[in-house]
């Protein structure tokens, strides 16, 4: 009868952890998406775009949702068949804008009286408001050198009518990370709502803003009394082979059409700079600096800028980490800001005054931080492994944090999940080195588990404690196998000098900690299957699979993805020169011997580990021959292996049936080398 009882105590919770299962790859692109976030002007509303895909269909959709700050009354804006993204209120708080077709449209906050406030035939990218709400700030590619849309309209015609099909190239860089340059640049536009007028305020410059890359999500900005523009632009002419990003200001008394408008350099560093926010009271231009020129993961200093003095003052000169996104505090006293730090991406809190450096939120990757009117409650949104993206708020002492929206929740609740776990091991040079490790779903201690052993790219990047779309660690986790995932060498969020120690030596140190970690994870975890062991990395972590290939068997099977391949013809197929040239300190033709010792090309005749390759089409970053040479020598060498060639991805897989066929072909691939 005791027996009995117990079964039927015991029975419900039994039945409730059977009915929860793994995450598939079609869960993972069901996740409802959340990208930007707005806290309206009172700091009562915020203002969302959630993406959701339709893997059937094999495509997105952007939506505008509303909900209150206690997460109440959550809503769709409108139920529209047409994408909308990039929602902005309006100074007043009594309507909201967002991006549709291409265009600035604004609505009330019910989403009625939809009015197209742009008709801009090159179409708006991004967009912000004035503070007084009479103009907007939109960014459009265009030719540098036309006046008006009319002209922009007649080239692009002139091109369609050309009897060939070929392009004339006459300067670096001619293409970038997944697309043709085709002579138009990104240019920032001041555009009055009442007039229509349209004035370009780059006008006859062939440099984009915000720039091709290294920039912010927010490079552009209004100063409080709208007399004022901040912008971000790399001057350079060849900006293949620069990282100098700068700040420039225009005096909005100096704006006139078809002229090319005086602006201000007001950054001093020949490094990278960018993401001008000026403070709410207006003495002050805040924003992000690197020092090092040619480095784009040097350390990014938080500056500020006094506008009455011109000095600049560097407030996070003793703080060993990278500063990300930066917002002010109302009485602009504090400046709060992300910042990677481990496998977390933290909320931190500087004092203008003292410089002294307080961490608010350590734990899980938190972004798109804004602040109430008050200054007394932060708004963010957070994500973890076992948890996308969602809005959460935190007391502006870091004290309270409570999750405002669950849109994933239903979903979530039947998915057998684990949170992360680290641990340290020793690496090159006696230094420690911090490693993910993911368990399975349903993981039993007394069982043996195969394991996936995952390299980052980058390389100055990191494994984070976050729910990546791509490369997800519970969905890799999720067919039984134990992943770890280490922070060798390189990565970001370990200080400034742990970063900059893998330029110049990618098989060195960086090889060691990993190979370190993996013998670690493997005795120390007995749970872990020794006999059967897989590798996988894409970009850095796919030249790092790469490089294991001629230098260990220890792996039963690897997957490279983007990787590089052969260090000197990748030099001369990039389109960023900047970032070969600093890591291999020169090019092939000034330090040929560093490029030789380094690269995996040398060491393939010593191949033995059968080996799953990915490449995209339109992949520019690392371009296709990369692939073609590895797999040539693979199949030459009589290496067990296999080439998964996307005719319509870039660097990344971004579109669901191919995302779908990426993670298939990789399970498939480790099942088949499973012993």
């Amino acid at each position: 009868m005791k027996k009995l009882f117990l079964i039927l105590i015991l029975f419900p919770l039994i039945m409730t952890a059977q009915t929860k299962r793994p995450i598939t790859v079609e869960d993972l692109w069901a996740m409802k998406r959340i990208d930007q976030i707005v806290l309206s002007p009172d700091g009562k509303t915020i203002a969302f775009s959630v993406t959701s895909y339709n893997m059937e269909e094999n495509k997105g959709k952007t939506e505008i949702y509303l909900v209150n700050i206690d997460g109440s009354d959550l809503h769709q804006l409108n139920n529209s068949e047409k994408s909308e993204s990039d929602p902005r209120f309006s100074p007043d708080g009594k309507r909201i804008s967002y991006i549709e077709n291409d265009q600035v449209v604004s609505c009330n906050l019910d989403g009625s009286d939809a009015k197209q406030l742009t008709d801009i035939y090159t179409g708006v990218s991004d967009f912000k408001w004035s503070n007084d709400g009479n103009k907007l700030l939109i960014t459009s590619s265009v030719y540098a050198d036309c006046p008006n849309q009319d002209c922009n309209k007649k080239k692009d015609d002139e091109k369609k009518a050309e009897k060939y099909d070929a392009r004339i190239i006459t300067h670096l860089m001619f293409r970038h990370w997944n697309e043709w340059l085709n002579n138009k640049r990104s240019h920032l536009f001041l555009f009055d709502i009442a007039s229509k007028q349209l004035v370009d305020l780059n006008y006859l410059m062939h440099n984009d803003v915000p720039p091709l890359d290294l920039g912010s999500a927010n490079d552009f900005n209004f100063s409080p009394d709208d007399k004022e523009i901040a912008y971000t632009m790399n001057p350079n002419t060849v900006v293949a082979n620069s990282t100098n990003n700068d700040i420039f200001t225009v005096s909005i008394n100096d704006v006139k059409p078809d002229s090319k408008i005086p602006a201000k350099k007001i950054s001093a560093s020949p490094g990278n700079d960018n993401e001008p926010v000026y403070s709410p009271d207006g003495k002050y231009i805040a924003f992000a600096s690197m020092l090092v020129p040619g480095h784009e993961s040097d350390k990014q200093c938080l500056v500020l800028y006094d506008r009455s003095t011109g000095k600049i003052n560097n407030l996070t000169e003793k703080f060993d980490r990278s500063v990300a996104e930066i917002i002010w505090s109302p009485d602009s006293r504090y400046i709060y800001f992300t910042a990677n730090n481990e496998i977390y991406n933290s909320i931190y809190k500087t004092d203008i005054k003292t410089k002294k450096v307080s961490v608010l939120l350590k734990e899980h990757s938190n972004g798109d931080i804004s602040i109430s009117p008050d200054g007394k409650t932060i708004y963010f949104k957070q994500q973890r492994a076992e948890l996308p993206y969602e809005i959460f708020a935190m007391n502006n002492d870091g004290s309270n944090v409570h999750q405002i929206t669950f849109l994933n929740k239903e979903l979530l609740s039947k998915l057998e999940l684990n949170p992360v776990e680290t641990f340290w091991s020793t690496g090159a040079g006696g230094r420690k080195i911090e490693s993910i490790l993911m368990k399975p779903p349903f993981f039993d201690p007394a069982k043996k588990y195969p394991m996936i052993f995952l390299i980052h790219g980058g390389p100055q990047d990191n494994w984070q404690d976050e729910f990546h779309y791509r490369w997800n660690l519970e969905l890799f986790a999720s067919k039984g196998y134990v992943v770890v995932a280490p922070n060798p060498t390189g990565s970001t969020g370990y200080g400034q000098k742990f970063t900059n120690d893998i330029s110049g030596d990618w098989g060195g140190k960086v090889y060691v900690d990993l190979m370190k970690a993996c013998d670690y994870a493997i005795k120390t975890y007995k749970f872990i299957d020794p006999k059967n062991t897989f590798a996988a990395g894409a970009s850095f972590g796919g030249y790092m699979i790469d490089w294991l290939e001629g230098h260990t068997s220890r792996f039963n099977a690897v997957v490279s993805h983007d990787g590089v391949f052969n260090t000197v013809s990748m030099w001369g197929t990039t389109e960023e020169l900047w970032f070969p040239n600093w890591e291999f300190k020169g090019t092939p033709f000034t330090n040929r011997a560093l490029y030789d010792k380094w690269n995996p090309e040398r060491f393939i005749q010593n191949a033995k580990t059968p080996m799953l390759i990915v490449e995209g089409a339109h992949d520019y970053r690392v371009p296709e021959e990369q692939a073609f040479q590895l797999f040539t020598s693979l199949q030459t060498l009589g290496v067990e292996s296999k080439f998964l060639y996307f005719n319509n991805e870039f660097h990344f897989v971004v579109k669901p049936q191919d995302a779908k066929l990426w993670w298939n072909t990789i399970f498939d691939w480790f099942q088949k080398h499973k012993k």
